[in-house]
């Protein structure tokens, strides 16, 4: 990437610059360095792929659990209302049933009417709060399955990461045990994405 003439880039990138001119550092004339390096650089530009496949990962369950998060305030919020609207209806209830008491018998029949309806009513609205807050419960669950995906997608997208620093080193270095590290470090990250994909 350039920017104001100047080209930026990382260490994956200018580890692979050394790969295309055969190592150039290390004389060109030891097969086994040159093996090394080539076989560093396929492999950091395949992990930085799927690493980046995981990245994307990461970043969507993310937004699905905070999309699943706010549909379950908004069902908080509407079961809330309801349950208001429950309140309501039950003071509405009780003065029926206080003039109910005070009216003379030939109106009772009619506040007797008002009391059942506000009953029916109240039933009604409970059964819908309550279907409100089941489905709130419901989008928290998911909304808290999508976060734990997202940590395991971070948690494998931060290992080949370290993969690939580690690579980068190899490369410098060219210490056998930090290229089988890196072969260790990025085979956990890809477990752990396979464990993501799985939903474990």
């Amino acid at each position: 990437m350039s920017a104001g003439g100047y080209h930026v880039h990382g260490p994956h990138d200018h580890e692979l610059e050394h790969a295309a001119h055969g190592d150039s550092h290390a004389g060109g004339s030891h097969s086994g360095g040159k093996s090394m390096t080539s076989q560093i650089a396929v492999f950091t530009a395949i992990i930085a792929t799927v690493g980046a496949i995981f990245a994307y990962m990461a970043g969507l369950t993310q937004a699905n659990a905070g999309l699943l998060k706010n549909d379950a305030g908004m069902k908080k919020t509407e079961a809330s209302n309801q349950w208001a609207y429950f309140q309501a209806k039950s003071t509405k209830q009780a003065l029926a049933e206080f003039a109910l008491d005070m009216s003379p018998e030939e109106r009772k029949a009619g506040w007797q009417t008002k009391i059942a309806r506000y009953e029916q009513e109240k039933n009604d609205i409970a059964t819908a709060a309550k279907k409100l807050e089941h489905e709130s419960t419901e989008f928290d669950e998911e909304s808290e399955a999508q976060m734990h995906m997202h940590h395991r997608w971070a948690q494998a997208t931060t290992a080949l990461q370290v993969s690939i620093a580690l690579a980068a080193i190899a490369l410098l270095t060219r210490k056998k045990w930090l290229e089988w590290g890196m072969f260790g470090v990025a085979g956990i990250g890809v477990l752990i994405g396979v464990l993501a994909a799985m939903h474990i």
